[in-house]
């Protein structure tokens, strides 16, 4: 399954023992294009929301533009290492997807014969990163063959400048890179030495640029409506940020809508933590491991978290992604099995290779008022809003974590005697290793939140739209905590929003009598469906994130635990300002409370399935994506027929028996 390749240690420690630069420097002005495109769509981000959006745009027939930094499709299922899929139980119970997410589910299963070839057990299907990549590419080719559309891919490319004139993005310039001659391949380096490189125009030592110039592609039957639509489906919203539109980033304040969060003004620096993922191969005989020469900064970080998962096996089989003996029985504990030389594990784990950065001088995506500082807003100042030295150190943590899982003996949350020695283990390098990175380390950090916009104004949002805590927690909103400490009038407006339906001859006296919903917000513009639970991987308290003794930020977890089925409403996925931008993934309008369920795999998908169909249905009919909404709470007939449309095509809109009279969904887990 795997080409044994050998540790290349001293190639990886001499690149993370290089000086990145901290704060970017403006780019030398453009080169003219070397190149132009044109497409109907242009997705900006090809990860499992792009690559959605691009599936059911080609099966429509269009012309399709997809950009993505790395080369490799799939985002969380390949270039970020988190190749396994984040389901419920009762949802994947009744298969209740997205047409493509089941494709791609049956294609997994037809590659390896299974499901599950690493019999993980977070999971129902863990598997190779790099097939993850695989897999999905020859999708989408088939699904350009299949509807009669256009599939243009451009790897390693990033967006640089958009021109926006009469509230649409009329062109944007990007910049691919490849290896300059005679230097390493691409995935030679890990991302925090090339990321500021990628971002400039000019030539380097390093890299060969090509500057490409996306336009609308001619239209002559348009009547109507936008010339062509551009798909913000990065992993941390660069476009949202770049076209300078509303949004938010990191913790929104305590309101009546989001009544877990734990502080009363905004946090643009806390968000979630980002993870560098990497594989690790069991061996016959132990390894010789060399000791990073940055371990003693990062090892006071690690540990098991809780004593319950203070074992290796446990800690090797949660995702495993390639097992040996598949069928070879093992016993129900965990703790117990049995891990055979050639079975693969994928990292992903808090305490580990997390990376928590929380303040003001560590945090990895820049707010608004640090890319003004830094020079990013400014007309070709773009280098993508991310903290080059945050990206380094979380790099490092990761490289460390391995070490600590092989070497380490000690754990900073449960004490001496818990941590053992495990060396017969060696980390994966190389191309044809599952990461596909001499380094190891995924190609990109997987990413759990980004900024999010706030959707547009109107009759019943005039502060524009977001969906929050109160419309998907599964939480008991009169329990002490809410009681004790929220203002009386902000417990009323709370309990008043979780209000179910009550008939007109019921005996309810006051607000506080009035019974709770037991179900998610029914929204009538929904156009796609997720279900995951509200879960934290919080920022730290003090920086840097690996300071000994350091701490979650308090009350984070507060906003934790089950959700409901939940919808995607339209309304969230389209931007203020700009006509003919569409959001697609985790950079949707949401609170960072309900962020925190908004972001796995089948959801990503839900949501770009619905971009795809929402464009193809404007281009059909020569209407902005905003006229499907503007008039609600009034009936909007197009926007039926679109639903119709999603429905009839296999993306479903709405869970089974939805409905504001039915309070009967605590069965769903």
């Amino acid at each position: 399954m795997l080409k044994k390749t050998k540790p290349i240690i001293s190639l990886i420690l001499s690149l993370f023992s290089l000086t990145p630069t901290i704060a970017p420097a403006l780019a030398a002005p453009p080169r003219t294009p070397d190149q132009e495109e044109t497409c109907e769509i242009l997705i900006i981000g090809g990860g499992l929301s792009g690559a959605a959006t691009a599936y059911e745009s080609l099966l429509a027939g269009r012309t399709v533009c997809v950009t993505e930094i790395t080369d490799w499709v799939g985002g969380q299922i390949s270039s970020q290492g988190t190749s396994a899929l984040d389901e419920r139980g009762t949802q994947r119970s009744l298969l209740f997807y997205p047409r493509g997410y089941l494709e791609l589910r049956e294609r997994i299963e037809e590659k390896y014969g299974r499901l599950n070839p690493g019999r993980c057990w977070v999971s129902v299907s863990c598997f190779m990163p790099y097939d993850g990549h695989g897999i999905l590419f020859q999708m989408l080719q088939d699904a350009a063959k299949k509807g009669g559309g256009t599939f243009k891919w451009f790897p390693n490319t990033v967006v640089k400048e958009l021109d926006i004139s009469n509230n649409q993005i009329n062109r944007a310039i990007a910049i691919q890179h490849q290896p300059a001659a005679g230097t390493p391949p691409i995935n030679t380096e890990p991302l925090s030495q090339v990321i500021e490189d990628a971002y400039r125009y000019e030539n380097s030592v390093r890299f060969d640029k090509t500057i490409i110039q996306f336009i609308p592609q001619p239209s002559p039957e348009k009547t109507g409506g936008a010339d062509w639509y551009v798909v913000e489906a990065t992993e941390t919203g660069e476009i949202i940020a770049l076209a300078d539109v509303p949004y938010r980033l990191g913790i929104d304040p305590q309101t009546y809508l989001d009544p877990s969060s734990p502080v009363d003004t905004r946090d643009s620096y806390c968000t979630q933590g980002f993870t560098y993922t990497f594989a690790m191969e069991a061996t016959e005989t132990p390894q010789t491991h060399v000791e990073p020469p940055f371990y003693s900064q990062y090892a006071p970080y690690y540990s098991y978290e809780l004593s319950r998962l203070a074992s290796f096996p446990l800690v090797f089989t949660y995702r495993q992604i390639w097992s040996v003996k598949p069928d070879a029985p093992q016993p129900g504990d965990y703790k117990k099995r049995t891990i055979f030389p050639g079975d693969i594990s994928m990292q992903n784990w808090t305490w580990g290779n997390d990376y928590r950065p929380g303040n003001r001088d560590d945090n990895l995506i820049y707010s608004r008022g640090q890319l003004q500082a830094t020079g990013q807003l400014q007309p070709g100042g773009w280098m993508g809003g991310l903290r080059a030295e945050t990206l380094r150190r979380g790099e490092e943590n990761a490289l460390g974590y391995f070490y600590w899982l092989v070497e380490g003996t000690t754990d900073s949350q449960l004490g001496e005697g818990v941590k053992q020695k495990y060396p017969n283990h060696r980390l994966l390098t190389g191309f044809d290793a599952p990461m596909g990175t001499a380094h190891g380390l995924s190609k990109y950090p997987y990413m759990r939140e980004g900024r999010r916009i706030i959707g547009r104004v109107g009759k019943t949002r005039p502060r524009g739209f977001t969906v929050a805590e109160v419309d998907i927690a599964k939480k008991n909103f009169r329990d002490n905590f809410y009681l004790q400490n929220l203002p009386s009038d902000m417990l009323h407006y709370l309990w008043g929003s979780v209000a179910a339906f009550v008939p007109e001859n019921s005996q309810i006296n006051s607000m506080k009598e009035m019974p709770q919903r037991a179900r998610a917000t029914v929204f009538p513009d929904s156009v796609g469906i997720g279900h995951y639970a509200i879960d934290f991987h919080p920022c730290m308290t003090k920086s840097p994130a690996e300071a000994p003794g350091n701490s979650e930020r308090a009350g984070i977890r507060r906003g934790q635990g089950s959700a409901y089925p939940f919808q995607i409403p339209l309304r969230a996925m389209i931007p203020q300002q700009i006509d003919n931008l569409l959001v697609a993934g985790k950079t949707i309008a949401t609170s960072y409370i309900a962020a925190a369920a908004y972001r796995v795999h089948s959801f990503e998908w839900s949501a770009g399935a619905a971009a795809g169909t929402t464009i193809d249905f404007a281009l059909e009919r020569g209407i902005f994506p905003d006229e499907l909404i503007d008039d609600m709470p009034s009936k909007e007939w197009e926007l039926e027929v679109l639903q119709g449309r999603l429905q009839e095509n296999g993306n479903p809109t709405a869970f089974p028996e939805t409905s504001i009279f039915n309070n009967t969904w605590d069965e769903w887990k």
